[in-house]
């Protein structure tokens, strides 16, 4: 069993970014080498900026290849929340972006040639109790009437020709979503921002920040400083000490996946006849797909612990258990794969955007980041580019994790864990 993402174990080999020396200065200097540092990079490039990205790592490495390789249209709360929290226009705006956001990387993969295994496969939101069905019932009309949304609500009948397991009490299918590889899409995006002009500079964290009374930064970094006019920081999850305001703003949740041994094109379509995308309604939901080799994927919390190889290994098989009760025709089925990795939320359950003490950012995807942190990267080139009206998520301001002394470690994170998974038993 192999502890390293499919994703990024089936990519094309990534080539060597590493060791190379740094620049004095730049117009840019972008933090973070997952989606929305590269589509930041990306974009910045395109419009003539001089571009450096930083990443500790290698491209990739963080959420942005650890996830379930989905790109589903939809906000982070419920759209009746959102019309609550912003009114009805500002509502609206927001879902608009999320569902932009899907045809960005859509764009984008056509644009640049990217091979990733793009397709429009529709998601299933699938109903763990039956008063979960019942509030889609209601979801449903309100995307139809509010928000300009159609989809489809499914019975528990309906949905035996969708899904192969009677675990779901129904669905809401939305024709828009997605899925994709996202390891090829990473490294297709990366070489894209490289074209563009972006020098990516891997194994290279930066450690320290520095303001210019004149404007800018001094960017520290393991291999040497730089001097740049403005700076985003696009490290959501995996945001480190050099950039503690944003620790306190960011809950950081382990999220697992493992992934089966291939099981031939007929056994996989029995499970997921037309090959969407499921995620269930669970308090401690999973997400679902098939990968383009016919192995199914099973992501979900599992034991809300962070990740390190023994933690992923335990919360694999937590997950496997999870995976027989679904689909019990699997209970003997090997998995080849089992990593982990964190997940950025936000304590209000949307992403974050905009500008702080000089930098730039966005961040707090809450498990949409593959559509959002592309279609972000773009909004915020246009932001630095003197355009703040391209911020979606403008004026929401950033909130604090109301917890005393809160710096980034979400010690509480078990105890809700237990919680949630207590409801979920509650049928």
């Amino acid at each position: 069993m192999k502890q390293i993402p499919y994703w990024l174990d089936t990519a094309p080999a990534f080539p060597d970014r590493t060791g190379k020396p740094l620049p004095e200065q730049a117009d840019l200097v972008v933090i973070g080498g997952g989606l929305t540092g590269l589509s930041t990079a990306y974009h910045a490039a395109r419009k003539g900026a001089h571009v450096v990205l930083v990443e500790k790592d290698k491209v990739g490495s963080g959420a942005s290849g650890r996830n379930g390789s989905m790109c589903t249209q939809g906000i982070t709360i419920s759209p009746a929340e959102a019309r609550k929290r912003y009114g009805q226009p500002r509502a609206r705006e927001l879902y608009d972006a999320f569902r932009e956001a899907v045809d960005v990387v859509e764009e984008l993969t056509v644009k640049e040639q990217i091979d990733c295994d793009f397709h429009r496969v529709g998601r299933l939101g699938v109903a763990f109790k039956p008063q979960h069905f019942e509030s889609m019932r209601a979801k449903q009309r309100d995307l139809a009437d509010n928000f300009g949304h159609d989809t489809t609500l499914l019975s528990k009948n309906d949905l035996r020709a969708e899904l192969g397991s009677d675990y779901y009490h129904g669905a809401l299918l939305d024709p828009l979503s997605a899925h994709l590889h996202v390891g090829k899409y990473v490294h297709g995006l990366a070489e894209a921002a490289e074209r563009a002009g972006a020098q990516i500079h891997e194994r290279n964290a930066a450690t320290a920040l520095h303001r210019i009374p004149e404007g800018g930064f001094l960017v520290e970094t393991l291999h040497g400083t730089i001097r740049a006019k403005q700076v985003m920081a696009a490290t959501d999850a995996y945001t480190d000490k050099a950039m503690p305001w944003f620790r306190k703003r960011l809950i950081n949740v382990g999220s697992f996946v493992i992934v089966t041994e291939p099981l031939g094109e007929e056994r996989a379509r029995q499970l997921i006849p037309n090959n969407r995308v499921v995620v269930d309604s669970k308090n401690i939901g999973h997400y679902i797909r098939l990968t383009p080799d016919n192995r199914l994927a099973f992501g979900g919390r599992a034991r809300f612990a962070p990740s390190n190889p023994a933690s992923d290994v335990k919360s694999g098989d937590v997950l496997k258990q999870e995976l027989a009760e679904i689909f019990p025709q699997l209970s003997d089925v090997r998995i080849d794969y089992v990593w982990g990795g964190s997940v950025g939320f936000s304590y209000d359950r949307v992403p974050h955007a905009g500008e702080a003490n000089g930098l730039y950012y966005s961040m707090g995807y809450c498990g949409h980041g593959v559509q959002m942190a592309t279609y972000m990267g773009r909004a915020m080139a246009e932001v630095m580019d003197g355009h703040p009206e391209a911020n979606p998520l403008r004026g929401f301001g950033f909130p604090k994790v109301p917890v005393p002394f809160y710096n980034g470690t979400a010690w509480f994170l078990p105890f809700a864990g237990a919680y949630y998974k207590a409801k979920d038993r509650l049928r």
